[in-house]
């Protein structure tokens, strides 16, 4: 990939978290995989959350914030997250429905199938879609804090406020609301935004030695440090989480020849199709196979099947119909946006319109109609605006 804003190493950081998330799955399906792998997953999902965050606020938050582009983030979000997870629902919900298959993770009725078509179920990895959905719809206001920081600053106190007090309540992490899980999205967004202002500092090899360990710690804490087990979703794995997105995002050495490695890349590529299609795949694997090999064998089969599966699913459903809808978008766009007006310009006509209305109340009637007579002939084009805000 040559886009300037591409960053190698977050798509290695990607992998490596999707990679997780099928190891702690691992031990559903065969009862002697290593308990130590099955509380990772929810370290994955966390650092998933924060990378989401920064790459909305690296990708979008330096751009203006118009009607057009807002709507182009919202389509391209959609087309990218809800195909390839409605492929991954559907086969969920064929495999639970056949009887003696007694898959692991099931979707039980018509009511739970429609609650996951919209994003209200939680079974399974399908727990995390309806939050990233969730933080999708609300970026665009995140976005104008991130834009114009000093006009939007109550929103800003408002967002903080959030944090603090999800910290205080210390709310549940897996679960379809968005609340528990808004500061690993908040956290990374600010880190994004900061993204570009670090351009004159260039990490030493030490720094990439630190973000590796710290990646390692992130992942591993839980199990090395007796007696100290939190609760994972809390705003200290939040900022933990988005420190590391934001040191593997400055690409520094050392770090960057193991997170940007082609192996890493392609993992983080099919990332998503990885992780809503490891568990059937998984499943179906260890049920056809499990008479006729050891389950170690079974276990490392099964996870080679998952990833050329997942790359499979990639190529057929995830990036055809992300570019089905994304282009049927730019075709009929024009029947939405109409004339693109930036924000800034809305709010100034606003303004205008307001002082308008003040001079009107505050002088003769005589004098006013001279000046806005003089105005119009003056400005007519300013006018057009004015009333089409």
């Amino acid at each position: 990939m040559n886009r300037p804003d591409y960053i190698p190493s977050l798509d290695g950081l990607r992998g490596i978290a999707a990679l997780l998330v099928v190891l702690a799955h691992v031990g559903l399906i065969f009862p002697t995989a290593s308990a130590h792998l099955t509380t990772m997953g929810s370290e994955a999902v966390g650092l998933f959350f924060a990378l989401s965050g920064f790459l909305m606020a690296h990708l979008y938050g330096s751009r203006p914030v118009t009607k057009e582009n807002v709507l182009d983030f919202l389509v391209s979000r959609f087309a990218r997250i809800y195909p390839v997870y409605l492929a991954a629902v559907l086969l969920v919900a064929i495999l639970s429905g056949m009887q003696n298959l007694d898959f692991v993770q099931p979707i039980t009725g018509g009511t739970d199938f429609i609650r996951h078509v919209f994003l209200l179920g939680s079974s399974g990895v399908f727990w995390s879609i309806p939050p990233e959905i969730q933080f999708y719809l609300l970026f665009p206001i995140l976005w104008l804090c991130l834009a114009r920081p000093q006009r939007y600053r109550g929103m800003i106190v408002g967002f903080t406020v959030v944090v603090v007090v999800d910290g205080l309540l210390d709310l549940p992490g897996p679960g379809i609301m968005l609340l528990s899980k808004l500061p690993y999205f908040l956290f990374g967004a600010l880190t994004g935004k900061m993204h570009s202002y670090g351009d004159n500092w260039t990490p030493s090899a030490l720094t990439g030695i630190f973000t590796l360990f710290l990646l390692a710690a992130f992942f591993t804490y839980r199990h090395l440090v007796l007696g100290f087990s939190p609760e994972f979703w809390s705003l200290q794995s939040a900022f933990a989480a988005a420190v590391i997105v934001a040191l593997v995002a400055r690409q520094p050495p050392i770090a960057v020849h193991v997170l940007a490695s082609a192996p890493m890349r392609f993992l983080g590529t099919i990332s998503f199709s990885l992780y809503l299609f490891h568990v059937p795949i998984m499943f179906l694997v260890h049920r056809s196979f499990e008479s006729l090999m050891p389950e170690a064998s079974l276990i490392a089969v099964a996870l080679v099947i998952a990833v050329g599966g997942a790359w499979f699913l990639h190529e057929t459903i995830e990036v055809p119909s992300r570019r089905l809808l994304v282009g049927l978008w730019q075709h009929h766009r024009w029947r939405v946006t109409g004339r693109d007006i930036p924000a800034e310009r809305i709010e100034q006509a606003i303004l205008d319109l307001q002082e308008t209305e003040k001079r009107l109340l505050s002088r003769a009637p005589a004098d006013t109609a001279v000046e806005l007579q003089e105005g119009a002939d003056h400005d007519g084009d300013r006018g057009d605006q004015k009333r089409r805000a």
